[in-house]
């Protein structure tokens, strides 16, 4: 069996992940691993299906063919995991929205080898003042290496500059 991840797009509407279930398992393939969300009337996931060989280039076929629907999809092969040694962290933040907050997180994250493993984001209105808040939460994947002191430092020292509040911990 091939390990495949696939990422879906498509105006949302009932049925959608059916559909690409059934093309899945009419080529024999079986799905693992998905994270599926609605957004702005937009469909988007992506998905780790594993699929024989044999009916690879078949189940590719199919799944372009969902295009006629309205269903996007884009293949690749499933990636090897990393040669490090991580351990996971979470990151919640919350601040007056602004531009450029996940680009400045996600830079000072990358300087330091930190693999962002998944990002929540939203922007909600204050409880008292109605203001725009921005919300994120953050799987992280830290290298052994690098101290949660040190990265909780250089972190809190952008916090301040961007004017957010941020949470570092270890994940469950």
């Amino acid at each position: 069996m091939d390990h495949l991840v696939l990422t879906v797009i498509a105006e949302d509407q009932p049925g959608l992940v059916e559909r690409l279930a059934d093309c899945i398992a009419r080529h024999g393939g079986n799905w693992l691993d998905s994270r599926m969300s609605r957004m702005a009337g937009q469909f988007a996931g992506i998905l780790q299906v594993a699929v024989p060989t044999s009916a690879q280039a078949e189940l590719f076929d199919a799944l372009r063919e969902l295009e006629s629907q309205g269903i996007r999809v884009l293949l690749a092969p499933s990636g090897s995991a990393p040669g490090r040694s991580w351990r996971m962290v979470r990151l919640q933040l919350v601040g007056n929205d602004r531009l450029g907050i996940v680009r400045d997180i996600t830079r000072l994250l990358a300087s330091h080898g930190v693999n962002l493993e998944s990002l929540e984001t939203e922007i909600a209105p204050a409880p008292m003042t109605n203001e725009s808040l921005f919300h994120a939460d953050a799987r992280l994947a830290v290298p052994t290496g690098l101290s949660l002191e040190q990265l909780q430092q250089h972190l809190e020292t952008l916090a301040d500059d961007l004017m957010v509040e941020l949470k570092l911990q270890a994940a469950e």
